[in-house]
């Protein structure tokens, strides 16, 4: 174990096994100077690598591809792509094992550039591979898995769309035309200069979903990269200085945590980092335990603390639902809404229009249509057992109500099933009034039936069917849907959580949620009455002993 790996085992059990925090000191204390020995750093307290990568022939390069990267880190990580390939990071494929659908980004419809059929090269700049521009992708091939994206610590490896997941190896153009250059990326220097995954390497893609910064999530954007404690109490520098791993504790490349197979109910004490239970351990319990708040008494000779009271409401809520206020909190704004109804839109000289807020933040985009905006949004607030349910694209929809494109389950007041908090996504998308089945059209891959570059719905829509998508009858039109987008991230400090009477109170955060009543926020006419008439008999029964007892003693005094 080195010193870094204990630093982590201390951040991650201080709430959940003080016990061991003692303990752990003396061993710390021991593995401190030992790691000054064997070369960490005096100043950050990080453990240096074993193997220094700039000093390995291997990867003096120059290398024309990032295949002949990977090839290179295969010669000593032998088993480092095969792990990989193993992970819905490659796959983008999963059975979900309680509802039998076939989900992973490559079967999934959204709101936003709605799906990856025909749309592969753009859309796989977010894949852990090389490549995959159609259906002939290789995902066999161990070459083509991309060692780089997740560990660089240059900063300077970037994989535009539009690119089949490749970077640029030579200046290039693109969208041709648009007088828009990606710079060449020095593999060599990249590949001498790798190393553990940061938050900025997650974040290259999962802050950038959708098309831009913050556009999904709600909870997650760059804002991440060097958060203040307000913003993320996990994150900042100030606080506990976690990483994107430090949570998503990962074992032979399969990264924990994942919106289309949560863990909404983690009801165990907190668990031992590096010791495998079967648990995830990116759950908030699996360091702080289903009893978070210190103090409790349990009741202890009818004793009830504040932290016995706190803690009760685990039974009831998500760790979320209080210590993430609200969203997009960092200066960066979220869609909330995306309305491909309106797309199109042509200046007097036939072209695109982009239309911004006073801050700069487009709101029109021509290829996307109009947008709604938000920055420190509240939750929305649902019951959930962790599954989740999709509309697929060959699944009916019924167009006179908002499609729900997924379904959060879970029972009002079950044992496996939470209060959490949530992002509702409302979109505008095409579908099929015929099959009635939402579609996906052909974007953003520049030719003639992509609609960013045609503005033409016929031909994108009918690109879109014949290159995998779900059949298209030949009319279509727009429909509202919803989607829901958990909210994990952006956890304020315990004195920015949410206080009683945000709940407690007409109006509340958690009015209409289903099974819930709420002292201060929910009234029955009937408890109120017994519950004022046992006041009012108490209140009587007081004055009543009150003037029993001044009607004795004025007697007294009288003998």
């Amino acid at each position: 174990m080195n010193r870094s790996r204990a630093e982590k085992t201390l951040q991650r059990c201080g709430g959940g096994a003080a016990f061991l925090l003692s303990a752990s000191l003396f061993v710390f204390a021991a593995l401190a100077s030992w790691s000054a020995v064997a070369g960490a750093s005096p100043v950050t307290g990080r453990s240096a690598s074993t193997a220094d990568h700039s000093r390995f022939p291997e990867l003096q390069g120059p290398f024309k591809s990032g295949e002949e990267v990977t090839e290179a880190c295969l010669q000593c990580h032998t088993e480092a792509a095969k792990q990989v390939m193993a992970t819905r990071h490659w796959t983008w494929d999963y059975v979900h094992p309680k509802t039998g659908q076939r989900l992973g980004k490559k079967h999934m419809i959204n709101g936003f550039c709605v799906g990856v059929a025909t749309n592969e090269a753009y859309c796989t700049s977010c894949h852990a591979g090389y490549g995959w521009k159609d259906a002939s992708f290789d995902f066999s091939s161990e070459k083509n898995v991309d060692c780089l994206v997740c560990h660089d610590t240059t900063g300077t490896y970037k994989k535009p769309s539009g690119l089949a997941g490749h970077p640029a190896y030579v200046r290039t153009e693109y969208p041709p035309g648009s007088g828009k250059f990606f710079e060449p990326v020095d593999l060599a220097f990249v590949a001498k200069h790798v190393g553990e995954p940061k938050r900025d390497n997650c974040g290259s893609c999962h802050y950038y979903g959708g098309g831009a910064d913050g556009v999904k999530h709600g909870d997650l954007d760059s804002s991440l990269n060097a958060p203040s404690r307000e913003l993320d109490v996990h994150m900042a520098k100030d606080g506990l200085n976690f990483t994107c791993t430090t949570c998503h504790e990962t074992q032979q490349h399969v990264v924990p945590g994942s919106r289309v197979a949560m863990t909404a109910v983690d009801a165990h004490p907190p668990q031992m980092r590096g010791k495998e239970e079967g648990r995830n351990p990116a759950t908030c319990q699996s360091c702080h335990g289903d009893h978070p708040h210190p103090g409790g008494t349990g009741g202890l000779l009818g004793a009830v603390s504040k932290a016995d009271q706190l803690n009760a409401h685990t039974r009831t809520l998500a760790c979320q639902t209080c210590h993430i206020p609200a969203f997009a909190r960092g200066g960066v704004p979220t869609k909330m809404q995306w309305d491909y109804s309106t797309a199109g839109q042509l200046d007097e000289k036939g072209k695109p229009i982009v239309r911004t807020d006073a801050s700069g933040h487009v709101i029109y985009d021509s290829r996307k249509g109009d947008f709604v905006l938000g920055e420190n949004v509240i939750p929305e607030y649902r019951w959930f057992d962790g599954t989740v349910s999709y509309t697929l694209p060959h699944d009916r929809i019924d167009p006179s109500k908002p499609v729900p494109i997924n379904v959060y389950h879970g029972t009002p007041g079950a044992r496996d099933s939470r209060i959490w908090p949530v992002k509702v996504f409302h979109g505008n998308q095409p579908y099929d009034k015929v099959n009635q089945t939402l579609l996906i059209p052909h974007l953003a891959i520049p030719d003639e039936t992509a609609y960013w570059y045609n503005f033409d719905w016929e031909k994108a829509l009918r690109a879109g069917a014949e290159g995998g998508g779900p059949p298209y009858s030949g009319s279509f039109g727009f429909v509202r849907t919803e989607m829901l987008w958990p909210i994990t991230h952006m956890v304020a400090p315990k004195e920015k959580a949410l206080a009683c009477a945000d709940c407690h109170k007409e109006g509340g955060r958690l009015g209409g949620v289903p099974g819930v009543w709420l002292p201060g926020q929910d009234r029955h006419p009937l408890l109120e009455r017994i519950g004022f008439g046992l006041a009012g008999f108490t209140f009587v029964g007081v004055l009543g002993h009150a003037a029993l007892r001044f009607a004795v003693r004025k007697k007294r005094k009288a003998k």
